[in-house]
């Protein structure tokens, strides 16, 4: 491997952290990460990849057919008859080389000016593939935000997605790379080549092609097994988690796979966000094209996690990250840098690492989406259009409860297999932690649940059928399709990275707590023996309190855990690079107290208790805090983005570019977006003010929000 600092080139917009190759252990441990990435089988077949590029050079020969036709229908003269052509391009993992078995093809048909994407490319293309046998399971998809035609050729999934340039001819070395390529193109097509031009220009970013092509795969898998992997749902997808990768393979340019994936977590887990990752410097350009800009653009100052893309027009890849989701995903980055580290020191290995994240043990209160519909082709198009709007619920949750409220959403539906027309959404939900309990107070998200039933029931293309129902849930009646082999396992996981952590949490909290209660004691043995008594009840309420924990620990899921400043590369503290901060999760639920002046809520209602109410009980009560007044940070006037690795975006010249750390985000992110209904607005929630007297403490307001029914789980 040549090394960086030998051929004197620099990758990126900032100079390495290191560039120290490879150790013998460093060596070892990359070849068990490739063994085990072969083993698990993300690595297609010889016979698969020889598949995939016949199918290719088949799909060729129909566009360039379909050109021809398109040409002479049209009246075109002998020479442009003669000349006409359309190109095809990859894109996405294929193009990336990462793609595993049965993954599918993203590709880009580039054509002349006269085939238009309407009536041309979902027309003739569009009628052509449906009367060829080879192809299977068409699905047009016109009306989204990146226009694409899904199908099967020979076997092979295929995305496929139509670029017009405005050119009478498209010669057979178009270099899609250059900007000028954008000119006079309109909107979709711009989209529709940031695909490809993204892609070319990650490898040219990145060192070593190798490392990092093993690397992402090895990130790509992590993902999915945690469950952070998902674009729609409000997490990372692959051109995102290929975007982290890259700019780790530039801060480390002469290291390993084994090593990559270590800086991976280390250098994610100190990560000020919403300072953005940036492969190269943002260009402008001359074309006039909206590129991210927070100083210009408002809603760019709401993005969470901004992940921005190295080809003109650079853009936020990663618009669909909300504050749960990057606070699950921190998190996750803690956890995977702990056990890199175990790793190091021989107490854990590549199994801990990718351990699956145990979803439905996580919480104990869930919502769940059910759809159905009246066949599997209605189906397919209605959980198409839902999983598009589930993130809008995230937001809507987050916003009216203040934040008060945190969603976990499962990025995958699941079927029940006795209902083939039928499939399931779940959201994990708590209250968000570190905030005291206000006794007596539930959320109430009908009228939040129902603003967003009315926006998925405004579908389009809605046909009587096309049903939606959410219900809230608890953890003990999860439905048994869920879980694999449809068996519901009788005890929790244990012997996992993930068990042992909580068990360390709970061992730790009750020797804190039992601190306290010594020292407590010791105080009341100077005081006077009626004192003593009353000290002794005072014990007593004090073990009760530290079982309690006990079992809210037990019970819980560290998902987001304290992520302290981390150590620079030497090992010395580097206050360059500042820390992102959370709680470490838990339930912090009611005594199950209530109010007098507070009746009981209706049936539906979707409250939670910190003790689990009786099976036939079917609501449960959590306590609603005020959520409190954040600072909010301003972008720097200057906005250098040359140190956007070490410096957070400060409070200086640009006043009005207020950046409200983890409030919600916004931006246009679905696939199958359309003119009839506009993306949720998220806009900085003012909070709710209350009068505080000397005398009497003022309650704070229930929310209550819309929501319709809530079907009940035992009447499915």
């Amino acid at each position: 491997m040549a090394s960086v600092q030998q051929n004197g080139q620099r990758y990126g917009i900032t100079e390495p952290i290191s560039l120290g190759g490879p150790t013998e252990l460093d060596v070892v441990k990359t070849r068990e990460l490739e063994k085990y990435l072969q083993d698990v089988g993300l690595y297609e077949s010889k016979e698969e990849a020889v598949r995939r590029e016949e199918v290719l050079g088949r799909l060729d020969q129909i566009v360039k057919t379909w050109i021809k036709t398109i040409s002479r229908s049209k009246g075109l003269n002998d020479q442009l008859l003669h000349e006409a052509n359309a190109e095809i391009f990859t894109f996405g993992s294929y193009r990336l080389g990462v793609h595993g078995p049965g993954a599918d093809i993203d590709t880009l048909c580039v054509g002349p000016r006269h085939a238009t994407r309407e009536g041309d490319f979902f027309g003739e293309l569009q009628r052509m593939l449906s009367e060829m046998p080879e192809v299977t399971e068409l699905h047009p998809v016109p009306d989204a935000h990146v226009p694409l035609m899904g199908f099967k050729l020979n076997g092979v999934s295929i995305d496929l997605l139509y670029a017009q340039l405005p050119l009478w001819v498209i010669p057979k070395d178009l270099d899609i790379s250059q900007d000028s390529i954008l000119q006079n193109a309109d909107e979709q097509t711009v989209r529709s080549l940031n695909g490809c031009r993204v892609t070319d220009q990650i490898l040219r970013l990145v060192p070593n092609i190798e490392s990092f092509r093993t690397t992402l795969r090895c990130m790509r898998f992590w993902a999915k097994r945690r469950g952070v992997y998902s674009n729609v749902s409000g997490f990372l997808g692959g051109i995102n988690w290929a975007l982290l990768v890259a700019r780790i393979c530039q801060l480390y340019p002469n290291a390993l796979p084994s090593m990559l994936a270590s800086r991976f977590f280390r250098v994610y887990t100190q990560w000020r966000w919403p300072n953005p990752v940036l492969l190269c410097s943002m260009d402008e350009g001359s074309l006039g094209l909206q590129v991210w800009d927070p100083r210009r653009n408002p809603k760019d100052r709401l993005h969470m996690m901004p992940i921005i893309t190295p080809a003109y027009p650079c853009m936020n890849s990663s618009y669909n990250v909300s504050a749960s989701t990057l606070r699950i995903m921190t998190g996750e980055f803690q956890r995977g840098k702990d056990i890199c580290e175990a790793m190091e020191a021989n107490k854990a290995d590549w199994d801990t690492l990718f351990e699956p994240f145990a979803f439905f043990e996580a919480y104990k209160n869930y919502l769940q989406i059910d759809i159905s519909a009246a066949n599997v082709d209605d189906l397919r198009k209605w959980k198409g259009w839902v999983e598009s709007r589930l993130r809008q619920l995230t937001l809507k949750i987050e916003r009216h409860t203040y934040d008060m409220l945190q969603c976990h959403p499962h990025p995958h539906d699941f079927q029940d297999a006795s209902r083939p027309l039928h499939c399931s959404y779940f959201m994990g939900l708590q209250r968000k932690q570190g905030v005291p309990a206000a006794e007596g107070e539930p959320f109430d998200i009908r009228r939040t649940v129902e603003e967003f039933k009315h926006t998925v029931n405004g579908y389009m293309l809605w046909i009587p059928g096309m049903e939606i129902s959410v219900s809230h849930i608890k953890r003990r009646s999860i439905p048994s399709f869920v879980f694999p082999g449809g068996v519901r396992p009788s005890h929790t996981s244990k012997g996992t990275w993930d068990s042992k952590r909580r068990s360390e949490h709970r061992v730790s909290s009750t020797a804190s707590a039992a601190t306290t209660a010594t020292t407590t004691t010791n105080e009341a043995s100077s005081e006077s023996k009626a004192g003593s008594n009353s000290t002794g009840d005072e014990k007593k309420r004090k073990r009760g309190d530290d079982e309690t924990l006990t079992d809210q620990l037990t019970n819980s899921k560290h998902v987001a855990v304290s992520v302290p400043a981390e150590n620079g590369e030497g090992g010395s503290p580097n206050p360059s690079v500042g820390s992102i901060c959370s709680s470490p999760m838990k339930d912090c639920f009611t005594n199950g107290k209530s109010d007098p002046s507070i009746k009981d809520p209706q049936e539906n209602v979707v409250v939670f208790s910190k003790e689990d109410a009786p099976e036939s009980h079917p609501i449960e009560k959590i306590a609603t805090p005020q959520a409190a007044s954040e600072e909010t940070e301003e972008l720097e006037g200057s906005f250098d983005f040359g140190n956007q690795v070490i410096e957070l975006m400060s409070n200086k010249d640009v006043a009005t570019a207020t950046i409200p750390p983890f409030e919600a985000t916004t931006s246009n992110g679905s696939p199958f977006s359309s003119e009839a209904l506009e993306e949720l607005e998220v806009l900085p929630m003012r909070q709710p003010e209350v009068a505080h007297r000397a005398s009497v403490q003022q309650r704070k307001p229930i929310i209550k929000l819309n929501f319709t029914s809530l079907g009940k789980t035992n009447g499915k």
